[in-house]
């Protein structure tokens, strides 16, 4: 039994190049339908990859305790230049920050000298501590695990008494964010049906030009599964290559385009389609195969 199932499989595809050119033109149109859903994902996931990467700014307010040495403290405010994403660093010493905050209670430049007068103990030594405002734009697509990096390191470096986080986050991208899971699933189980609808009508149109020999086949006695099963293999084997053109051309076409969108303002990479994606753009043209070949023969 097994063998002549086996012998029947190898007739399946065999019999593929009995008519070479309905075969190229099923593969063409398979290739074509499931090469433009494929386009059309890759956009999708390009527009998904770049909304869901956070654009905006990120500001860390970094305290250090007072009487902390300023050569360690300047050595840590380098250190920080080096975390990815920095854009800029505000420092004040001390002192810087004391005249900071006379200027803002006497609304004028004599606002720290007047300060100092009412206080003199606070010429000699200033009771501030060194701080700095630290400004980020993170790339990251997992915005909350880069932001729990950056926190814990700002919060780990000796004598840092308190860490603030004020984020900047694009409107839209913190819209998408929240809403993506409600536009991506459902287009992709929308286009992924629209491919099976086109492939397996498009595999069961091109066996009509067999439908004489399969009535000779029901005629002398042979059994349903007989009749069905290289047609089956046939179709599977026409749905796979044709999934395999349409990603061979999406892969030759993504590395020409995929950096058509990246220059200022838009830094927009194209996207190749995630793993899952290309497993759907394989298997969902070989079931249909299966399914329009194993329909074309009715009981």
């Amino acid at each position: 039994m097994t063998r002549i199932m086996l012998r029947l499989a190898l007739q399946g595809l065999k019999d593929m190049g009995l008519n070479p050119w309905a075969l190229m033109l099923t593969l063409a149109a398979v290739s074509l339908v499931a090469f433009l859903a494929g386009l059309f994902l890759m956009a999708l996931v390009s527009i998904n990859h770049q909304l869901g990467t956070v654009r905006g700014e990120t500001a860390f307010q970094v305290y250090w305790r007072p009487g902390t040495e300023m050569a360690v403290v300047k050595e840590q405010w380098d250190g920080i230049q080096h975390v990815p994403g920095f854009v800029q660093i505000k420092t004040f010493t001390p002192e810087e920050a004391l005249r900071a905050l006379g200027n803002r209670l006497g609304r004028s430049p004599r606002g720290a000298s007047s300060l100092t007068k009412t206080f003199p103990t606070l010429a000699e030594k200033s009771p501030l501590p060194p701080t700095a405002l630290v400004t980020f734009l993170p790339n990251e697509a997992d915005y909350d695990r880069w932001m729990e990096e950056v926190t814990t390191y700002l919060k780990g470096l000796p004598a840092v008494e308190r860490v603030a986080v004020t984020p900047l986050r694009d409107e839209l991208g913190h819209a998408w964010r929240k809403i993506s899971h409600f536009i991506m699933w459902p287009s992709i189980a929308f286009l992924c049906l629209v491919l099976a609808l086109v492939v397996g009508n498009t595999i069961r149109l091109s066996l009509v030009a067999r439908a004489q020999e399969i009535e000779i086949l029901k005629l002398v006695g042979a059994f349903t599964w007989y009749i069905r099963l290289p047609l089956v293999v046939s179709g599977a084997a026409q749905g796979f290559l044709g999934g395999c053109f349409a990603l061979t051309l999406l892969h030759f076409v993504h590395s020409h385009i995929k950096d058509v969108l990246n220059f200022p303002p838009l830094m927009i990479e194209i996207q190749f389609l995630p793993v899952s994606i290309t497993i759907l753009l394989l298997v969902v043209p070989t079931l249909m195969g299966v399914l329009g070949s194993w329909t074309a023969v009715r009981d």
